[in-house]
């Protein structure tokens, strides 16, 4: 077990938008570990995770005592563009980076950071939250690149890989890319207030409802499991979740109200999403009683700091 080891948390994909405020919050919060941030950011290493023999070295030179994988193919556009791409980064570079830690750091525990995605068909026939328990039945091809690195990860811990694997939800925050519904119906409302753009937005089905969360609050998890003293086994798999499904159509509601301007909505069915759930939420009750997890940053808090995210971008330009 870590026990009282000074932690040494190795982090893919440090640069992206969930690894920076990771980050943000281990440097803040978690002051005395030690972090290897692997990303293509400044001061960060750049790590090919195709390349077995790169990764190799890497988890030889840190000997970490943790690491959280969170580089990935993440945005399911993208992966549904270049599939093949997306299954050698989230599947093959997964199983190298886990394979090298039960090779050179088998004390390492690993947090595998996959995707509610990967529970897909199984939100049609659920009639409340899903549970961990609940079948990935994935529909996306993002979807189904995290599901089957979270049954590689589950296998592995098997053999002995001191995995966590989480399962998070939708989660947002400002800095995200305008690739993910919140943080682009934000750009478009801060753009049309800065007087840069007529008061029209084009959406796609706003009638779906998702479970949203603060990006502050997933990484809060993360770290945890990180650093946390846990009993080894397969059974680490959490839902990250606020458990309240919101209509997307309210979420866009609440952030022109937030602005205080008149827009219109016109629909756009290019936008439509193919393979698109009506519904999907999660029970987070296992991450609250064995990892005493919760979200405690209010979503109106969240939409107003993204909202001022894109303000601040369009008021400097």
């Amino acid at each position: 077990m870590i026990g009282t080891l000074t932690h040494r948390i190795l982090i893919t994909g440090a640069s992206g938008f969930v690894g920076t405020t990771l980050l943000q919050l281990l440097e803040r919060e978690h002051g005395s570990c030690e972090v290897f941030a692997f990303g293509h950011g400044e001061g960060q290493n750049p790590i090919d995770l195709l390349d077995q023999d790169a990764v190799d070295t890497a988890v030889q030179k840190v000997q970490p005592t943790a690491l959280i994988h969170l580089a990935a193919v993440a945005a399911p556009s993208d992966a549904r563009n270049a599939p093949r791409h997306a299954w050698n980064v989230n599947v093959t570079g997964t199983m190298n980076l886990a394979d090298s830690v039960m090779r050179h750091a088998p004390q390492a525990r690993f947090v595998y950071v996959g995707s509610s995605e990967a529970y897909g068909a199984s939100f049609q026939s659920a009639r409340g939250p899903v549970t961990e328990s609940a079948p990935l039945r994935p529909m996306t091809v993002y979807g189904a690149t995290k599901a089957a690195a979270d049954l590689m990860i589950g296998q592995m811990a098997y053999d002995g890989l001191r995995a966590i694997r989480f399962r998070p939800f939708n989660h947002t925050g400002p800095g995200q890319s305008d690739a993910y519904v919140v943080s682009a119906f934000a750009r478009q409302v801060a753009e049309i207030a800065s007087g840069k753009n007529k008061p029209v937005i084009k959406v796609g089905n706003l009638e779906a409802e998702r479970d949203f969360l603060d990006v502050r609050d997933v990484v809060r998890a993360y770290a945890s499991a990180a650093t946390m003293d846990l009993e080894d086994g397969p059974d680490h798999v959490y839902n990250i979740a606020s458990g309240q499904p919101r209509r997307i159509h309210d979420i866009l509601d609440m952030l022109v109200a937030q602005a205080g301007i008149d827009i219109e909505v016109h629909t756009d069915p290019e936008k439509f999403r193919p393979n698109d759930i009506s519904s999907a939420w999660g029970d987070a009750s296992k991450a609250r009683d064995k990892l005493n997890w919760s979200p405690l940053v209010p979503f109106e808090q969240t939409l107003s700091d993204v909202l001022g995210y894109w303000h601040r971008i369009y008021s400097a330009r």
